[in-house]
């Protein structure tokens, strides 16, 4: 597929996709939204052998968020915002939430509206100095989306979420940080090279522990302790039972580093 509103490059075993509209901030349109999700159906292929996704936006911001004056939106008689959320969005999440590669995010400048809730999706997230977050939507009359009703509050407790939400303000690099919603702050011109390296690095890990370990921390958010206890055994048990977890075990026993396949 030929693409003209991202980037989608493999190297060795990482999927790096990157908005690629710098002069709009990367604004999300209906056609930008249709390639990444194309550029996600390879990345997951088998033959692709991909085994950590990298997620990126190109020229100064990563998303300003969904473009409110895209030329291929619906022309409704009333307004519902809410369409391009059944239409795209959700299934669009679920999707990342369910991939079975490590997503490593890098962002810098704005992460604003509903690619905030993408930017999360990141198992590790590593931000420049120049990022901040922004849930803009209350300044428009709408309210925030994309799961960040569900998702904030479970990652910044109730206070912080709504604070993000109802005042619509910027919330620095430094301060995500401080808030623990990414993993590490780097200087503007390091952060590419700072994510690209991260890629690389879980893309030579045990791809399918991983995979089990994204499954089990998105189940225990809505889990009991006991509930979680039964998933963790069932995982276990799937996961000890990989080549890469008797490798590993055998390379331990016999003090060698491991080599991990990804099966």
């Amino acid at each position: 597929m030929a693409y003209q509103h991202i980037l989608f490059t493999r190297s060795e075993s990482v999927g790096h996709i990157s908005f690629n509209s710098p002069s709009t901030l990367n604004a999300l349109t209906r056609s930008m939204l249709h390639e990444f999700e194309a550029a996600l159906d390879s990345c997951v292929a088998p033959e692709a052998g991909i085994r950590c996704l990298l997620l990126t936006g190109e020229g100064r911001g990563f998303s300003s968020g969904m473009n409110l004056s895209d030329p291929g939106g619906p022309k409704l008689a009333q307004p519902d915002a809410g369409q391009v959320l059944d239409e795209i969005f959700n299934g669009l999440l679920l999707k990342l939430r369910d991939l079975e590669i490590p997503i490593v995010v890098g962002l810098q400048g704005a992460t604003a509206g509903i690619t905030m809730s993408v930017a999360l999706m990141g198992d590790i997230i590593l931000a420049a100095r120049s990022a901040y977050f922004l849930q803009p939507f209350a300044n428009i009359g709408l309210i925030p989306d994309g799961g960040a009703t569900w998702l904030l509050p479970r990652m910044l407790g109730k206070a912080r979420a709504f604070e993000l939400s109802l005042l619509g303000e910027r919330l620095s690099a430094e301060k995500a940080l401080e808030w623990g919603l990414i993993n590490a702050v780097h200087e503007d011109d390091g952060l590419r090279d700072a994510a690209i390296a991260m890629a690389h690095r879980l893309a030579q890990g045990p791809t399918r522990a991983y995979a089990l370990t994204r499954k089990a921390f998105w189940e225990g958010f809505d889990n009991s302790y006991q509930e979680q206890l039964l998933v963790e055994r069932m995982y276990q048990r799937t996961a000890s039972r990989t080549d890469d977890a008797k490798g590993a075990v055998r390379a331990f026993l016999n003090k060698q580093p491991p080599k991990f396949t990804g099966q």
